[in-house]
């Protein structure tokens, strides 16, 4: 897109065009939705970025440190028309580049600065297109605004690399280094000896164990991980940094009940399957990141989800645009109907399709309960008889989807 910016004199501008960037970076600096939406989507796409992408707590961090990087360069175009922007080096960028670090990731991914800047450069073309039709300032206001922005993701990109390797360099010393290492080849299947394991992890691998991941506000993650080791009846627990607003665990419990997070409302927490020593303690991690993914995906307002109450729902929605055909089919004019109607239809299938049950489980009347039946047969393609599962499956997907 522009020269090597190592090699160019910064050039002065025109008082004229000093201003005209003056008032994109004011446009700039406060983006609509769409360009946002355009901005994250490129920045987690391509088969570099699908490492990132996969794991929820990574794609926020990514998201937060590319609409950070725009903010930032449009606020002190703001204050400095047209001067070398400084590289971002705020909270947002440093916590995502020590995610990656603690994930194993190497510097690719910060492709995502470099596919975000090809989408920022789009967006700004568009808005100096609006601001002159002057042929000659809308060059060289060009020329100044590709210069601006590819000297600062190239800073910005340097300075997040140096605190990738100091914080490399941090992880490879002490206890927590070798509790990370020894994590990452049980969950990868690698050949570690259980007791080298067990003594660098200084937690017991043989008998129950159930995973969970904790993530959101950091100062609260580890009050939270207490809470879910104590509703399952565990004195104890292997807890492993996974990033600035994560952590990994595990107790040894052969239940994952529900725990209430009352203190802790900007917390979230996915379960995973009990299971039993080493086989056991991989799958229930991947159990419970699964559950996190899905939790995600669907922008799920749950805060507390367990494997087995949503393995249906995982499977369902793996490909977001196949689920949303899939409802569409399934439910057809239901999918819009009310929230009784979704409860009672659905509670209505899990007893097996009694109405008495039904009833008795939603504290209702058995006459309400049939005619909610009854328009749920208006609304649907075919009779609800006729396609119990389906509709029940759909249903179930409504209602972790649910906003």
């Amino acid at each position: 897109m522009v020269q090597n910016a190592a090699s160019v004199p910064w050039p002065p501008l025109s008082p004229d065009v000093a201003e005209l960037f003056r008032r994109g970076a004011e446009i700039a600096l406060d983006p609509r939705a769409e360009w946002i939406e355009e901005l994250h989507a490129a920045a987690l796409g391509g088969d570099r970025m699908r490492p990132v992408a996969a794991d929820p707590v990574l794609a926020e961090a990514t998201k937060r440190a590319n609409l950070a990087n725009l903010l930032h360069w449009a606020e002190q175009n703001v204050r400095h028309p047209g001067r070398r922007v400084p590289a971002n080096t705020g909270a947002e960028a440093l916590d995502a580049a020590r995610d990656m670090v603690r994930r194993g990731l190497d510097e690719r991914g910060l492709d995502a600065y470099r596919t975000a800047q090809s989408v920022a450069w789009r967006r700004w073309m568009e808005i100096c297109f609006e601001l002159t039709s002057d042929p000659v300032r809308l060059r060289e206001l060009l020329d100044a605004s590709a210069l601006s922005i590819s000297t600062f993701i190239d800073d910005t990109v340097a300075a997040v690399s140096r605190r990738m390797e100091a914080e490399r360099a941090e992880l490879t010393r002490g206890a927590s280094a070798e509790r990370r290492a020894a994590v990452t080849l049980l969950l990868e299947g690698a050949p570690i000896s259980r007791s080298r394991a067990e003594a660098q992890l200084g937690y017991g691998l043989a008998g129950p164990h159930t995973a969970a991941i904790v993530w959101g506000a950091t100062e609260h993650l580890e009050g939270a991980a207490e809470t879910v080791m104590r509703a399952a009846g565990a004195t104890h627990r292997l807890t492993v940094v996974a990033g600035t607003a994560a952590l990994w665990v595990w107790f040894p419990s052969r239940t994952a009940p529900l725990p209430s997070l009352p203190g802790h409302p900007d917390v979230r927490v996915a379960l995973g399957r009990p299971g039993t020593d080493v086989a056991g303690f991989r799958r229930s991690h991947l159990d419970a990141a699964a559950v996190q993914r899905m939790l995600t995906r669907l922008t799920s307002p749950q805060q507390v989800a367990r494997y087995e109450d949503v393995q249906l729902v995982a499977l369902l929605t793996a490909e977001p645009t196949q689920a949303d055909e899939f409802l569409a089919d399934t439910l057809g004019d239901l999918l819009h109907a009310d929230a009784a109607t979704h409860e009672t239809v659905l509670t209505y299938v899990r007893e097996q399709c009694s109405t008495t049950r039904a009833a008795e489980r939603l504290y209702t009347h058995r006459n309400t309960v049939l005619r909610r039946l009854a328009r749920a047969d208006e609304l649907l393609p075919r009779p609800l008889s006729e396609n119990v599962v389906s509709v029940g499956a759909a249903l179930e997907v409504l209602r972790w989807r649910r906003t």
